[in-house]
């Protein structure tokens, strides 16, 4: 890995004063119900003075995986150069296509790794406009500098919603019935068919998406029980058991929702198929690599379980066409042979509520991806971001005309903060914050008095510091 030093300056010339009224300039949380805090914004906003690091025109980004045109709309409002294809990149033509860019906005099927990074020379930030980031390596983004945002709450009301309706046709035996009839074959059977009403369902990971889906399950008669590595407040209900093996033991219906991690990979194998209860069932809307494929099939195949229902998988297709065969996965033929089991191409998150909610603030979002690049950019403000630590400072004035914000990412170790006010000693430090998250640090500070010729001497002089990864400089 590069040490810090050698990583490429990323700071073009500054932009004259501006002044905007544009709420997606600053962070704000979600809209409430009443209109005084929104009016109360507003006013606060128009005494907004906006800072930019680039001239508008120099900020290209590029959006993959065909994001929704409410984060196109927010991105190119800002005057930026946006360019989105509707498709990922193969890595060849993803690396050709980073090399230029300052923000890349992708999904679920774009793998921004080590290799495809180390070619980003002018890249400051990354949007992941879907809940999980395993696609990006996240520890290489952070030493390097570059911050990544998600949207962590947009599609959990979708994927909670399709787990639902899964469980239900699970029971049902529907997905059989409908292939049957679609085939000219009448087969109207009760046999093993069951109501959900009274049944356990049994949640492994009670976050965003696990809690939703709680409440939706209780409010069908359902009776919950949840697993999670931390203790976690139930909704309703619902309860927390101590293990995974009470989760299994006690569960009509067994949901995963965890994300990729070694300690997940796998996490339902052979000896936790053998802990479930005989003829019930497990779905999957999580990482593809939580379940143990083989081992479903052959306890699909002896009828360990009923049924299933799987939308992601260990590798999937990087687009749509007739690629879901031995070829990708060595095992896909003998799974889509099986008897009551429900394969969807990692569709938990589309719909066109959760695309709308990903690209622009909603009610199913927090903090936006695409307004949480836009604070990034221009204000260096960290919140929300997975692989950064947090830090905010408030907006400039415009009143504050003769003010910079300066940004400083940098490893930490012992005597960077004092080096760094020696820099900003000579100047009026407004105000000052800065926070760590394990290895690498990050400083914000906003400093009064300062002229444009002054601008660059601190710039300069932050560059050569060793515990440098990355300093940006908004005027």
């Amino acid at each position: 890995m590069a040490e810090a030093q050698d990583i490429p300056t990323r700071l073009a010339k500054p932009v004259s004063h501006s002044v905007s009224t544009s709420p997606s300039a600053a962070f704000h949380s979600p809209s409430s119900s009443f209109g005084g805090a929104n009016l109360a914004r507003s006013a606060t906003l128009s005494n907004q003075r906006e800072l930019k690091p680039f001239d508008t025109t120099d900020i290209k980004i590029l959006l993959l995986e065909n994001v929704n045109q409410s984060g196109r709309d927010i991105l190119s409002g800002q005057g930026y150069q946006v360019e989105a294809l509707k498709t990922s990149l193969p890595e060849d033509e993803l690396i050709e296509k980073i090399r230029n860019v300052h923000v890349i906005g992708i999904r679920s099927k774009t793998k921004l790794s080590e290799k495809v990074l180390r070619e980003a020379k002018n890249l400051i930030v990354i949007g992941c406009f879907c809940i999980g980031t395993n696609q990006v390596d996240l520890e290489y983004a952070a030493k390097h500098g570059i911050a990544v945002f998600n949207s962590p709450f947009a599609n959990s009301r979708s994927v909670a919603e399709l787990v639902i309706a899964e469980i239900i046709m699970l029971a049902r035996q529907l997905g059989d019935r409908s292939m049957e009839l679609h085939n000219g074959t009448w087969n109207k059977v009760s046999a093993k068919c069951w109501e959900i009403r009274g049944k356990t369902l049994g949640i492994i990971g009670y976050g965003h998406i696990g809690s939703q889906l709680s409440v939706l399950a209780e409010a069908m008669g359902m009776s919950v029980i949840y697993y999670d590595v931390v203790n976690l407040m139930a909704m309703g209900t619902a309860k927390q058991v101590p293990t995974l093996e009470a989760l299994l033991s006690n569960s009509d219906f067994v949901t995963c929702h965890v994300p990729e991690l070694p300690e997940t990979k796998n996490m339902i194998g052979r000896v936790q198929f053998e802990q479930m209860k005989e003829g019930s069932y497990l779905i999957n809307a999580s990482r593809g690599s939580v379940i143990d494929i083989p081992a479903l099939i052959n306890a699909s195949r002896s009828g360990k379980i009923a049924g299933a229902a799987l939308d992601v998988y260990p590798s999937e297709p990087a687009g749509n066409g007739d690629y879901f065969t031995n070829s990708l996965n060595p095992w896909a033929e003998d799974l889509r042979s099986l008897k009551n089991v429900i394969l969807s191409p990692h569709i938990g998150g589309s719909t066109e509520e959760a695309q709308r909610a990903i690209g622009v603030e909603g009610k199913f979002s927090a903090i936006n991806v695409g307004e949480a690049l836009v604070r990034y950019v221009n204000s260096g403000v960290t919140l929300g971001a997975v692989n950064l630590p947090e830090v905010n400072l408030r907006s400039l004035t415009l009143d504050e005309r003769d003010h910079a914000r300066v940004i400083y990412i940098h490893r930490n170790v012992p005597g960077v903060l004092r080096r760094v006010n020696e820099i900003l000693g000579n100047h009026n430090v407004d105000k000052q914050i800065t926070d760590n998250k394990g290895d690498v640090a990050y400083l914000m500070a906003d400093i009064s008095n300062v002229q444009r010729t002054e601008v660059k001497e601190i710039f300069d002089s932050l560059e050569a510091l060793s515990s440098r990864i990355l300093t940006r400089v908004l005027y």
